[in-house]
């Protein structure tokens, strides 16, 4: 698990062949082709790596079937599980397109529109494919060998890779597509060039190529070399090396979105007096924000704080930012009624305020006590 209880994403994505049209699966008789000249629903792949071998993957449609292909070169999306004729290896290009090449059969993926087929035994630029991320453009970019986050440092004018948690909008990068590349973006509208500089407009050096090695992404310049943390900040830009090692990997990872929320007393709610919750500040800081995060399953949330911890039931119907790990205790079902929000703890019990701001958990009813939302900055919304 992450240092900030986030998951890596999956690694879903549109294929584009070299007539920049998308791989499509269809849902008539489970059919592909690469007609589409857009990425909508029926042209996103998701990307699963073999439990035994991580060089082999399989892509999976929004169907939920799986790319196959067999040994005369016939391409078909109908399997529903990983059978042999599912492995593909990914063949990384200078350019940082992709050839698929069948694991089974050593044959390479390509062709154009209604004409696929997996039967090329050499790659020429009908077998090569660009890959088109699907997912939330903003993200957290998490270091693999620094198990540290990226974030804009405002001071030193520069992306960081140096905190545990990634809080707030300068955490938060966006992966511009531009020309089958990426442009790494910060909340201040700059773009991350190869020398660790941000520049205010994009061009050469700041377009990049991602590669994928062992599930985690590599993000190639124009020299042929990578972003990696240097230094005891971590600052980002591209190292000597030409093949990714370890220091060259990262995780994305899908961001939260980050509140202040205030009491009916007119105050914001704040762990700045120690552990316990209590509605008594007037400004927001860190301690007034929280991240929410959406259990998908259950619909609950989770509130946690820039510390890292988490918003906690405890004995008595008391709030308190103790809890590290996500249990029962710290999931709270949140009842939406216009812009305020009334939020219930596991005791089955609706959160309210003392007089001295104190939260609470018992309340058996909605009352005027409520909770008004004001989204600080929204990281994602999925």
């Amino acid at each position: 698990m992450p240092a900030n209880g986030n998951h890596p994403l999956k690694l879903q994505f549109g294929l584009i062949n070299h007539e920049g049209r998308y791989l499509t699966a269809e849902n008539f008789s489970f059919k592909v082709n690469a007609s589409a000249p857009s990425l909508k629903k029926k042209q996103i792949w998701t990307l699963e790596q073999d439990s035994q071998d991580i060089q082999v993957v399989y892509l999976r449609s929004h169907l939920g079937r799986y790319l196959a292909s067999d040994k005369d070169g016939k391409v078909t999306c109908e399997a529903d599980g990983h059978n042999s004729d599912c492995r593909f290896l990914i063949v990384a290009q200078s350019d940082g397109r992709w050839a698929l090449q069948s694991e089974q059969h050593l044959r390479f993926f390509g062709g154009s529109r209604d004409y696929l087929s997996c039967f090329a035994q050499v790659i020429t630029n009908a077998e090569l494919w660009a890959m088109h991320l699907a997912l939330h453009p903003q993200a957290n970019l998490l270091s693999v060998a620094r198990r540290r986050y990226a974030h804009l440092s405002m001071e030193d004018g520069e992306i960081a890779v140096d905190v545990n948690i990634p809080w707030g909008v300068a955490a938060l990068l966006t992966l511009v597509y531009m020309d089958g590349k990426y442009c790494l973006k910060t909340c201040d509208g700059r773009f991350l060039s190869n020398d660790g500089k941000l520049l205010t407009q994009s061009g050469r050096a700041t377009a990049y190529t991602l590669e994928l090695k062992c599930g985690k992404l590599a993000f190639k310049d124009c020299e042929g070399k990578y972003l990696s943390p240097m230094g005891p900040t971590g600052t980002l830009r591209s190292g000597r090396c030409s093949k990714p090692g370890k220091d060259e990997l990262f995780d994305l990872e899908e961001s939260h979105p980050q509140v202040v929320l205030m009491a009916a007393n007119g105050r914001y709610v704040s762990i700045r007096q120690g552990v316990s919750l209590a509605a008594n500040q007037d400004d927001e800081t860190d301690m007034e924000t929280f991240q929410m995060e959406i259990d998908k399953e259950t619909r609950k949330c989770t509130f946690r704080s820039s510390q890292g911890n988490y918003w906690a039931l405890v004995a008595h119907g008391g709030i308190q930012s103790t809890a590290t790990e996500v249990s029962a205790n710290t999931m709270f079902a949140v009842e939406w009624l216009g812009h305020k929000v009334a939020i219930k703890a596991n005791n089955g019990k609706y959160i309210c305020t003392k007089k001295n701001g104190q939260l609470l958990a018992v309340s058996d009813s909605v009352g005027e006590r409520l909770l008004k939302v004001f989204f600080s900055f929204i990281l994602s919304l999925h």
